[in-house]
């Protein structure tokens, strides 16, 4: 395998973190998007088991998701990729930001939020 290979496996998606063309849907492309039209974002929140709808996850860039983000899949959020705090105080999710770092309280605790998850976001605008 060839190293230009290697590397475009690899590639990180910046909205989702996770590797392009491995679980990525296509975040820049609007695929998120349609998806998330497709099927109600609540059904998919419901869906998680291991992580409560209020817990805060934090990607290894430092991006702070929710349960059942449209472009995330539960089986993918663990240590060490991932950090997450399971009751996160009343707030905590608007205040993430590089000049709050929200960090972890398990998983990878050395992780920190400091943006929000453009996905996650609206759909919690669009339940105001």
């Amino acid at each position: 395998m060839n190293e230009n290979s290697r590397t475009s496996r690899q590639r990180r998606c910046a909205v989702c973190d996770l590797i392009v063309g491995m679980g990525c849907p296509g975040c820049g492309t609007g695929t998120a998007r349609a998806l998330s039209r497709g099927a109600p974002a609540a059904a998919g929140r419901e869906a998680w088991r291991r992580f409560p709808p209020g817990a805060l996850l934090i990607s290894r860039t430092g991006y702070a998701h929710l349960p059942g983000c449209t472009h995330l899949i539960e089986d993918l959020v663990k240590a060490p990729e991932w950090g997450w705090i399971p009751e996160p105080a009343a707030g905590l999710w608007d205040r993430a930001s590089a000049a709050h770092p929200v960090p972890a309280t398990e998983g990878n605790t050395r992780l920190s939020a400091v943006r929000r998850c453009t996905e996650c976001q609206s759909w919690l605008t669009d339940r105001v």
